[in-house]
């Protein structure tokens, strides 16, 4: 008889995909889909005629919804590109660590210290305005794993 291997698992997920396919003509500018590898916003697209032998081709220039790296592809129009899940969500801001991690506060009320403070000018808002007392909800946006605050803005909705 084999021996039985032991297997521990640390951590499991649903096995849900982290994209979905969609044809490349359906795609549309404003739109999301996976470019290199990354999760982007398509900001240019344009689609060139049907050439002697073959299909049209969609000519895509999209950037990194993350790094805001700027990535292209050209693919044929009835091939199939996969596009992220993305999940946006505004958490309030609560308190800023002195190390950079944000402490943000969701609808229901779950408190969660894993995000840190954004790089470049949208951090420095967000220190700025906060130390400034004003009151701000961060924009969050999920997507293949990563998560990071891409906007603010200030919370008018509270009850004073």
């Amino acid at each position: 008889m084999a021996e039985m291997d032991d297997h521990h698992f640390e951590t499991g997920d649903s096995g849900a995909s982290q994209t979905y396919p969609m044809q490349c003509s359906a795609l549309r500018k404003n739109g999301f889909v996976m470019l290199k590898g990354r999760p982007c916003k398509i900001v240019e697209m344009s689609t060139s005629k049907t050439g002697k032998h073959g299909h049209a081709k969609v000519h895509m220039v999209g950037i990194d919804i993350f790094s805001n790296k700027k990535y292209e592809d050209i693919c044929p129009s009835t091939h199939n590109m996969d596009v992220p899940h993305v999940k946006r969500e505004d958490y309030q801001l609560t308190d800023i660590s002195d190390d950079g991690y944000l402490t943000l506060m969701a609808d229901n009320g779950e408190i969660r210290e894993d995000l840190k403070l954004p790089d470049g000018d949208l951090g420095n808002s967000l220190r700025a305005d906060f130390d400034n007392g004003k009151d701000l909800l961060c924009t969050v946006l999920k997507s293949c794993g990563e998560e990071c605050v891409i906007a603010i803005k200030t919370n008018t909705a509270l009850d004073k």
